[in-house]
């Protein structure tokens, strides 16, 4: 019963999963197993992209679950999976121990270029993968309960809603650019050498991460796909079509739009933390409101409100830009822009949507 709910009547969603579940399994062999001679090598520099565009997804997926199906436009999402990000970096910054600054086995290098002689209380515990990981939980879905509460109890609804999310990212770079915060400042945290005693530039590290990217993805998509699909589910999507009407019917509408907004913050940050060993860096710039309204494309491109449209419109869009940044990246920005108004003028439901026409079509 519970297969046939989320996969048996998802087919867009079980190709999409199948494709996944695929380049997990291809991706790692030809570029572990194989010789670089051989032409169905995947090259480190692959690995690394591809993985990128997995948490993309995953956070694509987050923005998706709460503007596709709840009506929510968030345009600060960069700031989750920053926070995620950084819970990671701090992580990894930790387990650089005594190959850091010589004498200051514990102390940041930053930190000591600023004379700090002691670490920070907030940065106590992350030498440990378990508090970090649960602090990239627990940090990002406290920040979206707060704001999420103040927001929704105040019935802040629409494009009041986008912008003073966008105002909260925005802040929180401006906040992170400062040396006095303790992560980084302009340069953030980078330079990492190891996740959980394994060297961060070994090939199989690498693969590994890839795969963890992969599952994550899979275990995300189905997480969504059984809230959608639930009776809260369709709560949210009455909320989404007729708030007034369903808040008259004696739900809490409030609260609905709370806990489905900390959910898709906490998946948001899990793609953050993904992202940062694969990357190898974390900045304030991530903080960028830029950031946040390219998800929302990636979203708008693949197809709002079907989940696996979400994941098309990450790797669509980001390829896109990986291409055009490569050979023309002064042009891509007006490209997005573009992209964005074709897709709201010709494409209304993404390119899931205009498959759909297709099929229709080719049914009669």
């Amino acid at each position: 019963m519970l297969t046939q709910r989320l996969l048996l009547s998802d087919r867009g969603g079980m190709l999409v999963l199948g494709l996944v579940v695929l380049m997990a399994i291809i991706v790692p062999i030809c570029n572990l197993a194989l010789p670089s001679s051989s032409p169905f090598y995947i090259s480190n520099f692959t690995v690394g992209l591809l993985g990128k565009f997995l948490c993309f997804a995953l956070l694509a997926l987050s923005v998706d679950l709460i503007w596709g199906y709840a009506g929510i436009l968030s345009l600060g999402h960069g700031a989750f999976f920053t926070l995620g990000g950084y819970g990671m970096g701090m992580y990894l910054m930790r387990q650089i121990g005594d190959r850091g600054v010589y004498g200051h086995p514990e102390l940041m290098d930053f930190m000591v270029v600023l004379n700090w002689e002691e670490l920070p209380w907030y940065w106590q515990g992350f030498d440990m993968f378990w508090f970090a990981m649960l602090m990239v939980l627990l940090v990002p879905g406290l920040l979206a309960l707060a704001f999420g509460w103040l927001a929704f109890r105040s019935r802040v609804t629409g494009v009041y809603f986008a912008i003073i999310t966008q105002a909260l990212t925005y802040a929180l770079m401006l906040a992170f650019f400062r040396n006095e915060m303790g992560f980084g400042g302009n340069n953030g945290l980078n330079d990492f050498k190891e996740i959980l005693g394994f060297d961060l530039a070994e090939k199989a590290t690498r693969a590994g991460l890839f795969v963890a990217s992969a599952i994550s993805l899979v275990l995300g998509y189905l997480a969504c796909r059984y809230i959608v699909t639930s009776r809260a589910g369709r709560v949210i999507v009455s909320i989404r079509d007729a708030e007034s009407r369903t808040r008259f019917c004696g739900y809490q509408v409030e609260s609905y739009k709370l806990w489905l907004f900390v959910f898709s913050a906490m998946l948001a940050a899990v793609a953050g933390a993904l992202y940062v060993p694969q990357v190898g860096i974390i900045n304030p710039g991530e903080f960028a409101p830029l950031n946040s309204i390219e998800m929302v494309v990636w979203v708008a491109t693949g197809g709002r409100g079907t989940l696996f449209g979400a994941i098309v419109g990450a790797f669509s869009v980001n390829y896109a830009k990986t291409f055009f940044t490569t050979y023309s990246p002064e042009t891509w920005l007006f490209i997005l822009g573009g992209l964005f108004v074709l897709v709201t003028l010709l494409l209304p439901n993404g390119i899931v949507g205009l498959f759909d026409r297709f099929r229709r079509k080719g049914d009669k």
